[in-house]
């Protein structure tokens, strides 16, 4: 049975410095961190290059496992403009500097209708960007959005697009939140999965109503946690678990407790599903 390797999104320990929230993951057993694009940008803008953030990371013995995120690019009028390619650029590097192989391809800003078809043929132009420096976009589904809002729209753009480094982040909040649900992760193949990222959602509010905030623990909510895990021993897939929560509660409380429970709570139900 697999030992899925466990990832913590700094997003879940907010209010942190990068350096804490690295030392925080360290500390607290994880082996790989999820940064985000700003985080980055705030580090050279210190005068340090990026290159000495990933010795730090080698030192600490922590890997990135993906950057967050490319934005403004699936329907966008102003993809193909100088500003746009040059900021999705721009992010490809960072990522590809920070040793991280995946860099989050967000379907963001929304739009209330989806064009399949030109989502593809631009998330094949983003994997062609990223094939110059080595990361691989990730294609993701938000839940609350209007165009991508379910697992079934992202497979369809990616599968599309046919490319070789085509690839999803799963993530039980956005099935549920969205209305996927999770039977469709059982059609998935192994490598069409890049990384799941783990997080629960509560009973109250209602399912339409939820928002990043409502995220809980692993555990803590009504999502079939333990059945996900067992869909994706059945696909072969032993990448990463990454916790990603935006509970601004969480934030509120020890940071390093806040981790050490949210890995605590990802191995208990990895237990449950493996055991």
């Amino acid at each position: 049975m697999p030992k899925w390797p466990l990832c913590l999104n700094t997003c879940t320990i907010q209010p942190a410095s990068l350096m804490d929230k690295i030392g925080i993951a360290v500390e607290t057993g994880y082996r790989a961190i999820e940064v985000w694009s700003n985080e980055l940008t705030q580090f050279e803008q210190t005068g340090r290059p990026l290159s000495d953030l990933r010795q730090i990371l080698e030192d600490a013995g922590l890997k990135v496992l993906s950057v967050i995120a490319v934005f403004d690019w699936m329907q966008s009028d102003d993809f193909h403009k100088r500003k746009t390619h040059t900021e999705a650029r721009r992010r490809l590097r960072q990522a590809a500097v920070i040793g991280a192989p995946y860099i989050i391809a967000s379907p963001v800003p929304d739009r209330q209708t989806l064009d399949i078809t030109l989502g593809a043929t631009r998330y094949r132009e983003l994997l062609e960007m990223g094939e110059e420096v080595g990361v691989r976009p990730v294609m993701e589904f938000l839940g609350f959005n209007g165009n991508v809002y379910q697992l079934e729209q992202a497979v369809a753009i990616v599968r599309q697009a046919e490319h070789p480094n085509g690839c999803i982040v799963l993530d039980p909040f956005h099935l549920y939140r969205g209305g996927s649900g999770f039977g469709g992760v059982k059609r998935l193949s192994s490598n069409e999965i890049a990384l799941c990222h783990f997080n629960d959602a509560p009973a109250v509010p209602p399912q339409f109503a939820q928002t990043d905030e409502d995220r809980v623990y692993p555990g803590e909510g009504i999502l079939p946690l333990t059945s996900l895990l067992k869909d994706l021993i059945s696909l072969g897939y032993e990448g990463y678990l990454s916790l990603e929560l935006f509970n601004p509660h969480y934030w509120t409380k020890n940071l390093r407790q806040v981790a050490r429970t949210g890995r605590e709570k990802m191995e208990a139900i990895i237990r449950s599903a493996t055991g």
